[in-house]
């Protein structure tokens, strides 16, 4: 699910039942900002650099066969299963190109997984196919059989029921909804109507000094961009009415079975989304809060209702929790993120990270789009305006910093400009001014060392101290070259 804002209305029984029955995390994050980037973060614990997936595409690795080969054995369903004994379920979307003939069709199950109903390829609400354990079963457009938020609330309610009482269970849910094609259940289609994407400072506002992407976009937008990104919000939190309905199912089916004060819950998102802001009309894989930050609520025993977290996280650390919740040793896996067991415990002196990578690599060719030509080669996701929301080069990598002193990002493009974006969020939470131009320059040179160091970090190296942290340490010698250039860091352009 795609946005941060849409804890404000449309969830209110998902805050209810779970926010306020355990901890909200406010600063949680994905180390990219798209849909199998993200998902495949979430499943290995690792950063995309290490799993390899970059983009929605088989050939950027999105249920490729490589992933299914190398990845899919070590995400933490699989380790539950194997070496926890856990019961694992799984409905919904789960990577955009599973389902591919290419990759093995619906056929395929992934390892981990005891129960599998998963859409075919990308989001949908109707006429869509589903794999159940590997043989494929046709929906229609019949709303009391077919809608798929309910079909998955009604597979998962009958797991409730004929699971097996003898061992542990995992279960994940994925449902599209809010993704794009929007379509709302019936009883919820004219919801919010009063509702309109927020206004906020950076909403249609040209992107001055930032990367050539952002600055392309046009400004002001037409009406008809505004009405349409609008009508989009809109129908992205009527799609959300019938998500906080399943979740109310589920609490209230553990409820009835006598399990849920022995359950986890974790709700959270894939990507963040934006609806205007620097004039980009709706999408996301950009490197700002609006897309990169989600939501992240978790209830379960041990965790005291009603709190709030501002500890740095990110959705590599979800696999880490649950495999710790589980008893499994997290020094046998590969993962880069931590468990977040002992924030959630309410663990005191408690050492945390102030850092994280986010890193994304556009999708595109290196040709000029027929329908814009003025544009540079290699856009995509083209709105009919020409306002192009990705691109080949948008390319980039980033450290989000949060500590006592800073609350910063630095961002790094693999493009001819090399452009480089840095943000003082405590002054400037919209981002409106980039300051690589005005920063101490002593500090950025620290932020790109550190930047360099995460980009080709694994497991435990992801977790060293960050440039704010007490056990810091720099040596502005790393930083040049035997010709005494600065060196900058490498972007991965090869696939396992």
């Amino acid at each position: 699910m795609d946005n941060y804002l849409l804890l404000q209305t449309p969830l209110k029984k998902t805050k209810a039942l779970i926010g306020e029955m355990g901890m909200t995390f406010s600063s949680a994050y994905v180390p990219s900002a798209l849909c199998c980037p993200s998902r495949a973060s979430i499943l290995t614990g690792k950063y995309p650099h290490n799993h390899h997936v970059v983009n929605n595409t088989l050939e950027g690795n999105c249920s490729s066969k490589s992933w299914q080969k190398i990845q899919e054995p070590n995400t933490f369903p699989a380790i539950l299963r194997s070496m926890c004994g856990y019961q694992t379920f799984f409905a919904g979307k789960y990577l955009n190109e599973y389902g591919a003939p290419d990759a093995g069709g619906l056929e395929h199950v992934p390892l981990g997984w005891s129960y599998w109903y998963a859409l075919e390829k990308n989001s949908k609400y109707y006429n869509y196919t589903l794999s159940i354990n590997g043989k494929a079963r046709k929906h229609g457009e019949n709303y009391s059989v077919d809608y798929l938020t309910d079909v998955l609330a009604n597979v998962s309610l009958d797991f409730l029921d004929y699971k097996s009482n003898f061992e542990p269970f995992f279960m994940m849910i994925a449902t599209p909804a809010p993704h794009s094609p929007w379509t709302a259940a019936p009883q919820y289609q004219k919801a919010f109507q009063n509702v309109f994407a927020p206004r906020n400072k950076n909403f249609n506002i040209h992107g001055t000094n930032k990367h050539w992407l952002i600055r392309q976009a046009k400004t002001p937008m037409t009406n008809s961009s505004i009405q349409f990104l609008d009508n989009a919000f809109r129908k992205r939190w009527q799609t959300l009415l019938s998500v906080d309905d399943l979740v109310e199912k589920l609490v209230k089916r553990l409820e009835f079975t006598g399990e849920l004060n022995n359950t986890y819950i974790f709700y959270t998102s894939d990507n963040g989304y934006h609806t205007g802001q620097f004039s980009l009309p709706i999408d996301k894989r950009q490197l700002y809060e609006f897309d990169i930050k989600v939501p992240l609520l978790v209830r379960g025993p041990g965790i005291k209702p009603n709190q709030t977290s501002k500890m740095l996280v990110a959705n590599i650390d979800l696999g880490p929790t649950i495999l710790d919740i589980a008893g499994y040793d997290l020094n046998k896996t590969q993962m880069d993120g931590m468990s977040l067991l002992p924030i959630l415990r309410g663990a005191s002196n408690l050492t945390w990270r102030s850092d994280v990578l986010v890193e994304y690599q556009g999708e595109g060719r290196n040709v000029t789009d027929p329908t814009c030509p003025s544009l540079s080669p290699g856009v995509s996701q083209c709105f009919p305006d020409c306002v192009c929301e990705d691109a080949y080069n948008n390319t980039y990598a980033c450290v989000r910093t949060m500590s006592a002193l800073w609350n910063l990002q630095y961002c790094e493009f693999d493009d001819q400009e090399v452009f480089v974006e840095v943000y003082n969020l405590t002054a400037d939470p919209d981002q409106i001014t980039n300051i690589a131009k005005t920063i101490d320059p002593e500090l950025l040179g620290k932020m790109n060392y550190r930047l360099m160091m995460l980009q080709s970090c694994s497991g435990p190296t992801c977790r060293t101290p960050g440039v704010f942290d007490p056990g810091y340490r720099f040596d502005p010698r790393l930083m040049f070259s035997n010709r005494g250039s600065v060196r900058t860091r490498r972007f991965s352009k090869h696939l396992l």
